[in-house]
């Protein structure tokens, strides 16, 4: 159980970063998929460089910032359609990873890293404190005049151009902070983990977009009470974790676990709720 709650709040920060891309920017960005394992690469090699955990948690951040500006830029300056942008860089990171780990995967067993202390409560306790304080923190930036011309971009580039507003760097801004969070996911699950695979990051998408569905359908009553979206993704990622925790106690094979995801996601997209 303790397990499935600290990675559901691990995976609940890429959640956040791919609602702000696909609900609030409307962008399909597919790059997420490789962003994550890019994050998970940066902090592998950094700590296995000695640097400080922490620290390696920053730099994935800023790496996420970066592939996410590009994708923007590709999609904005070069007028590449939003799908086709994300799949470039995804391919491309798919090289950058491997070139930053060295090689395909990496161990951080004889390491000290930041889930390093085995105590279970310790490592749900950070993750909690840690999750809730980036939730704070979207939620105070989407009440910024930025983050509300963010969700306006989304929902109506005329206006927001009549008003005088740059969509374009917009659009960059939001997909260089949704693949930060993502990446920044990534560094955290390679560390709870303990190795970074350049494989790692494939089915994250999917998986984040189950995520996000069952959140808002399972917990879209909690609204009335002024509970924020970003509270009900996080719920989403715990919840979502939990159905696969069960699927594996029942006896799924974990390699079948995407395949899982994958039915899922299209027995509630077939019923139009998506």
């Amino acid at each position: 159980i303790l397990s499935t709650l600290a990675q559901g709040l691990i995976f609940s920060i890429a959640g956040l970063g791919i609602y702000i891309s696909f609900r609030i920017l409307d962008f399909p960005d597919l790059s997420v998929d490789s962003t994550f394992t890019t994050g998970a690469s940066i902090s592998a090699i950094s700590i296995i460089n000695g640097m400080n955990p922490f620290i390696s948690i920053v730099l994935s951040l800023f790496g996420g910032l970066i592939a996410g500006s590009i994708t923007g830029i590709l999609h904005v300056k070069f007028k590449i359609t939003n799908i086709l942008s994300g799949i470039i860089v995804m391919i491309g990171l798919y090289s950058v990873n491997l070139r930053i780990m060295g090689k395909s995967n990496l161990h951080l067993f004889d390491t000290i890293h930041i889930f390093s202390e085995k105590n279970h409560i310790y490592k749900l306790a950070f993750l909690i404190i840690f999750t809730l304080f980036l939730k704070v923190i979207i939620d105070f930036f989407f009440k910024t005049e930025i983050g509300y011309v963010l969700k306006a971009v989304g929902q109506n580039q005329k206006f927001i151009t009549g008003m005088g507003f740059d969509v374009d760097r917009y659009k960059i801004l939001g997909l260089a902070l949704a693949n930060g969070l993502v990446a920044l996911s990534g560094s955290l699950y390679t560390q709870y983990q303990g190795f970074s695979d350049i494989s790692m990051g494939i089915g994250l998408i999917v998986s984040a977009l189950a995520s996000i569905v069952i959140g808002e359908m399972a917990f879209k009553n909690l609204k009335r009470f002024g509970v924020q979206n970003s509270s009900i993704v996080i719920l989403g990622s715990i919840f979502y974790r939990g159905i696969l925790s069960l699927a594996l106690q029942i006896g799924v094979e974990p390699s079948d676990l995407k395949l899982v995801t994958a039915l899922l996601m299209v027995l509630i997209l077939s019923k139009g709720i998506f």
